[in-house]
């Protein structure tokens, strides 16, 4: 075997340690870890992620939702903004959970369970009736209403304004201030100012089925004005033509609007023979015996099912043309008179009315003046009537003979569920057995309809 040559023994070997002068050569480095504030261990997002981001943030410019596929769908529309122009969503999201977003974002109760269940619907009604209430004539841009039908229209089928502004005339401010110091408390010197019309709006609405009005203003405070609160003749004629175009009405409400006999005939007039009515409330005005002459005459011309007169100024002449139309309707089934002054006379004529009438459920006679006369009279219709299910007498004055002769008529009455007598003078014994006939009716009715549920419209 060769032996190595002594020149190789003589090479020298690594050795394991680092020498003096390497430590000293390695100690003029310095090794730093540099951290990326942006890196992140999560991986780069999809495609099709990175799209629907550009799609949200554009939404506005490049309204781009029903080409996507469901699953995009959705994602978009939970990421939308609230805040986008109806311009942009009004037509093109159908979707309930972005609209109850932006119902809940903008107001705090929301119940829609009085907008047909539906949070679109909800919206366009409420933010159609904000504009309406914040409308000042003269002022406001008319634009701010005309605009937004044809983004509403096919959404709303219900409106309730209950405060409506006057235009501001400066010009007159200084006579307004005078006459608040003078006259106007006592409703001299008026001054003429007129409402929105509500007719381009009311006729632009194809679905509209309830109008409920107010012609007021609230939270008015220090700066009160009887003039806030007029209803002018104006008003009234925009009002009743708007009402007749209005096809598909079933249900109109014009309360606390200081209605008299004038506009009341104006109204009737407009609306006789309408093809869908079937509730007009006129409560709370000032509506005398020729209004209610009129609105008889409007029982028997239309298809009303529920008229509401409650607190108004109608005597026995007025109750007496009820009651006429009433002896002859086949249609209506509620009628309220509370807060009235028929007396005797004009309760004894709803009373004959009411043995031949076979439609009306319910009556609503209290605070009227009412006393034995009536409850005489009323009895026989307790006997033969058989379709009525509810009267209300309370706070007349039909006093202990009328009360026996209410309850002797009631002993064979198997119809009548609900007989207010409170403060009727009737005595307590006859309210407390009246009372028991009544509760073995209602139980009876309750028990029928369990063992007889009512069948389901196809």
């Amino acid at each position: 075997m060769q032996q190595p040559a002594a020149s190789d023994r003589s090479t020298a070997v690594p050795s394991l340690y680092p020498s003096q002068a390497s430590l000293a050569a390695d100690s003029y480095y310095t090794y730093r870890v540099i951290e990326d504030p942006e890196w992140s261990l999560a991986t780069v997002p999809h495609l099709t992620e990175l799209c629907l981001q550009h799609i949200v943030h554009n939404f506005e410019k490049n309204p781009i939702l029903d080409h996507l596929l469901p699953e995009h769908q959705r994602k978009v529309l939970d990421r939308l903004s609230t805040g986008l122009p109806l311009a942009v969503t009004a037509n093109l999201i159908s979707d309930e959970d972005y609209w109850k977003r932006c119902c809940t974002e903008r107001w705090q109760a929301c119940d829609i369970s009085n907008y047909g269940d539906s949070w679109k619907q909800m919206f366009f009604e409420r933010h159609l009736e904000n504009i309406l209430k914040c409308f000042i004539p003269n002022i406001t841009d008319p634009n701010q209403v005309l605009e937004l039908i044809p983004l509403c229209k096919d959404y709303v089928r219900k409106l309730e304004v209950d405060h409506f502004l006057p235009p501001v005339q400066m010009d007159q401010k200084e006579e307004r201030d005078d006459l608040s110091n003078t006259g106007s408390d006592f409703g001299f010197g008026e001054v003429s100012i007129h409402h929105y019309d509500l007719g381009v709006l009311i006729t632009a609405l194809p679905h509209l089925e309830e109008l409920h009005l107010t012609y007021g203003v609230k939270d008015c405070g220090m700066n009160f004005e009887w003039n806030l609160f007029n209803f002018t003749h104006q008003d009234c004629c925009n009002l009743a033509v708007a009402v007749k175009m209005c096809h598909n009405l079933k249900v109109f409400k014009l309360t606390r609007s200081k209605v008299d006999d004038d506009k009341t005939r104006l109204l009737v007039r407009n609306l006789l023979d309408h093809p869908c009515l079937v509730e007009l409330n006129l409560s709370h005005n000032l509506i005398r015996d020729k209004g209610a002459q009129a609105v008889g005459k409007l029982i028997n011309h239309s298809r009303l099912q529920t008229l509401d007169l409650c607190n108004n100024q109608i005597h026995h002449l007025g109750a007496q043309a009820l009651a006429r139309a009433l002896a002859e309707n086949s249609t209506l089934t509620s009628l309220n008179l509370r807060l009235n002054c028929v007396e005797d006379k004009g309760g004894e004529a709803i009373g004959r009315a009411l043995l031949t009438n076979t439609t009306l459920k319910s009556i609503h006679l209290g605070s009227n003046n009412l006393s034995e006369p009536t409850a005489m009279l009323f009895s026989q219709v307790l006997a033969q009537n058989t379709s009525l299910m509810s009267i209300n007498f309370s706070c007349n004055h039909l006093g202990l003979d009328g009360g026996k002769q209410l309850l002797e008529g009631l002993a064979d009455n198997k119809a009548l569920t609900e007989f207010n007598l409170r403060l009727a003078e009737v005595g307590q014994e006859t309210e407390y057995l009246i009372h028991q006939i009544v509760w073995a009716n209602r139980e009876a009715a309750r028990l029928g309809s369990l063992q007889h549920p009512p069948a389901k419209p196809i």
